[in-house]
């Protein structure tokens, strides 16, 4: 009973992590004592000489400290890089903050030389200084909706400085503002809406504008006063706001915001409204992507109509780059759209403002004070390949994470620490990363580099007798003078050179005897396997003991293993012998297997592709016969089409047909038009493998030929037909014509007005002389 409970307790301790891990050497390719230190965190090397008999691989020198020391190496001829870190500075952290460099994290510079795989771990410590400066920039959506929001941050500067002074006595405030881009469709592009974007019945109204910085930080509660008092209501058309650009531009122009190096940056930002993001601008024409650059000129935002909107990521990225944090100061209405980007920004915090900003104050005290007790230490720029965990020590920790450690509820002046677990898993030199809290200007910055070479005690001796003089010792492994190899330089290699009888061992320009024997004067040597079997072959390539297995037995315990494959005993069959030998199940009715369409192996039908289990009987996939076997009929039924000459070769042996006057078979019927142009009628069966029972109607469907006399005489009709309609559509198209002309002659004819006169042309038929003498007397 006492045993029991023992094993139980012991069997809980296991399962709680409280027994030590084992430690396990997996060796791949071992060639150098390098290569075995890279092959696993617990690998170490045994450079003793004469530890590995003749013939056995260098290999053997790698394994677990364990190991080694049972099969008789001494600890002082091991070879195992350890983890080591020095602290290069290590400044102690400040108390409070008197107008100098306030140091609040340490250390501040540590190197470390990592085993790959194997980790180290170092602590870290933090502190809040009292009376640790605060910058902060009031960034306010001047929106026409925001009208009664400006009123009373005119008056906020008092109260926003009283506030402030019970934080630090080094406090500074700056002034911003935004409303949205100054394109359509935005904003109203119309000239009078551009300067004045606001109702005809509000006076005081300032031209559209996208971002503007109004006040550098200061400490004077008068300069805040003045500039937020000159400020007046602005307007745009659409909800969502630019607020994305206005934070962006705030924390990538430091130098023109007045940030401070050592100080706690905080943005607070006002609004009624949600935001536009990266994409929106695509609606008014900008496809620029955002630079994340500063762009002021004369405190205005000059690249607000050509840029897009930052996206959540960038606005994040350089938040924290510039270690600042953000405070939304929102309506209730907005509170879960600023809830859910401040899950995106890290040490953000999210308030809700009453109707008319009057509880901005004590909005932004509350996120003060959970922001800076709340303290989260992350890196930047961490290399591949290494992954660094945080565990915090302290009264309210989060979980450990390889992403960042949390401490929350911290007070001004208290200590806490993270204890941070660092692994390389692979060799590198000269990388380093930095790990720092979020919103704190302080670092940590961490040298690494890993330790990946052996640093062995060589004897001296070229010409050792440990290597028959001819080379000499590293790392306990003969190194052999030119012209001789082997493991203790014994073969001289003559005429040809070394790589020549190197490549003799190697398959396919692969390893050197695959990594399982030694290259002796041209020809492999193999090593032994675990099992004490030895590996075969011309390279070493194959081994008796990596056979698929069943039921755990090698080759189902009913066959033998040869070079990675399965002989199996008389009467078994399978890739692990594991079916006895049977064709039971494969049997079709007409007492086939699998209908000739596939093999049976395992009592089961492995059908030929497209056929179909259990028997390959149907293949979904195949060809239609009527299409594929059409000419074939054509040329058994009615010697005709393509395979006329060939027609026995061709077709005789695959299709056993029978001309009938019914159909028997119970198939589809296929219909064929043979080159006659008849159609031709026949059933198909498939039979055994690829045999087919064709069944063909021995009457086809041939068409009447074409009558002759009909032909011409339709011909004829037809052209004398078409040649009538041709004349009685000319004469009519002409009647038509001589009707429009004489009606056309009637109608002016109407018009016309006749005169009585003369004709010119006329001559009187008398004529009258007068005789020029006739006096009339």
């Amino acid at each position: 009973m006492h045993l029991c409970l023992l094993s139980l307790l012991l069997l809980l301790m296991g399962g709680n992590g409280l027994c030590q891990q084992e430690e396990v050497c997996s060796k791949s390719v071992i060639n150098t004592c390098n290569d075995c230190i890279r092959s696993g965190p617990y690998c170490v090397w045994c450079q003793q000489l004469n530890f590995t008999k003749a013939g056995e691989q260098e290999a053997a020198r790698c394994d677990t400290r364990a190991q080694l020391i049972a099969r008789g190496c001494k600890t002082k001829e091991i070879i195992s890089p350890h983890n080591s870190q020095i602290i290069n500075q290590d400044n102690p952290l400040s108390s409070s903050f008197k107008q100098q460099e306030a140091v609040q994290l340490r250390p501040q510079k540590i190197s470390l030389k990592l085993r790959p795989g194997l980790s180290t771990k170092f602590n870290i410590s933090f502190k809040r200084v009292q009376g640790y400066p605060v910058d902060l920039y009031y960034l306010m959506d001047l929106s026409y909706s925001m009208q009664d929001d400006l009123e009373n941050v005119k008056g906020l500067g008092q109260r926003l400085f009283a506030a402030l002074k019970n934080i630090t006595a080094h406090a500074q405030i700056g002034f911003g503002a935004f409303v949205d881009k100054t394109v359509l469709p935005y904003t109203n592009t119309n000239e009078g809406k551009l300067r004045k974007p606001c109702d005809e019945n509000y006076q005081q109204c300032q031209a559209a504008f996208g971002y503007r910085h109004v006040l550098s930080m200061t400490p004077r509660e008068d300069d805040f006063r003045n500039e937020v008092n000159r400020q007046f209501i602005s307007g745009n058309l659409d909800s969502p706001e630019g607020s994305l650009d206005a934070m962006i531009q705030a924390a990538v122009c430091g130098d023109k915001i007045g940030w401070r190096n050592s100080s706690t940056r905080l943005i607070v930002l006002t609004t009624d409204a949600g935001f536009h993001m990266a994409g929106d601008g695509k609606l008014a024409g900008i496809l620029e992507p955002n630079d994340e650059k500063c762009h002021m000129d004369n405190n205005l935002y000059t690249k607000s109509s050509e840029m897009d909107y930052p996206s959540v990521g960038q606005l994040a990225m350089q938040l924290e780059k510039n270690n600042i944090q953000p405070i939304f100061a929102v309506t209730k209405n907005m509170e879960t759209v600023y809830k859910q980007l401040s899950k995106m920004i890290p040490k953000s915090e999210v308030g809700v403002l009453s109707h008319d900003s009057n509880n901005v104050v004590q909005l932004i005290e509350s996120a003060y004070n959970r922001l800076s007790s709340k303290v989260t230490v992350t890196h930047d720029n961490l290399p591949e390949k290494v992954k660094v965990v945080y565990t915090p020590i302290c009264t309210n920790p989060g979980p450990a994470r390889d992403s960042e450690g949390v401490c929350d509820n911290v007070h001004v002046g208290q200590e806490i620490a993270f204890e941070v677990t660092v692994t390389a898993h692979s060799c590198m030199e000269n990388q380093s990363f930095t790990i720092r809290p979020l919103g704190i200007k302080e670092t940590l910055t961490v040298s690494l580099s890993t330790n990946c070479e052996c640093q062995c005690e060589d004897p001296s001796d070229s010409n050792h007798t440990h290597c028959n003089r001819k080379g000499g010792v590293s790392c306990g492994i003969c190194s052999c003078h030119d012209g001789f190899v082997g493991q203790f330089c014994k073969c001289a290699i003559g005429d040809k050179d070394e790589r020549t009888l190197q490549a003799s061992c190697q398959r396919q320009n692969g390893t050197e005897c695959e990594g399982r024997g030694d290259c002796v004067c041209g020809r492999c040597k193999c090593h032994t396997t675990e099992s004490g079997k030895s590996y075969h072959g011309d390279f070493c390539e194959c081994d008796d003991d990596h056979c698929e297995k069943f039921q755990n037995k090698l080759c189902g315990g009913n066959g033998e293993c040869n070079c990675g494959k399965c002989d199996c005993n008389e009467g078994y069959e399978g890739s692990a012998c594991q079916c006895k030998k049977s064709q039971r199940d494969c049997q079709t009715l007409n007492n086939t297997v699998c209908f000739g369409r596939g093999t049976c192996q395992c009592d089961h039908c492995q059908c030929k592709e497209g056929y179909q289990r259990p028997h390959c009987k149907l293949c979904l996939g195949c060809p239609d016969p009527c299409q594929t076997k059409q000419n074939c009929i054509e040329c058994l039924g009615f010697d005709s089409g393509p395979f006329k000459k060939n027609c026995s070769l061709a077709c005789s042996k695959t299709i056993f047909h029978m001309m009938v006057d019914q159909f028997t078979i119970a198939t589809k019927q296929c219909q064929h038009k043979d080159s006659e142009g008849c159609w031709i009628k026949f059933k198909m069966d498939q039979l055994f493998g690829e045999e087919y029972s064709a069944e063909i109607l021995k009457q086809r469907d041939c068409p009447e030929p074409p009558s002759v006399i009909a032909i011409i005489g339709g011909s004829i009709a037809s052209v004398a037909l078409i040649g009538i309609v041709l004349l009685m559509l000319i004469k009519m198209l002409i009647h038509m014509r001589d009707l429009k002309e004489f009606k056309k002659f009637e109608d002016e004819k109407k018009k016309s007005k006749w005169a009585k006169a003369e004709n010119p042309l006329y001559q009187d038929a008398t004529t009258t002389v007068a005789n020029p003498t006739f006096t009339g007397e």
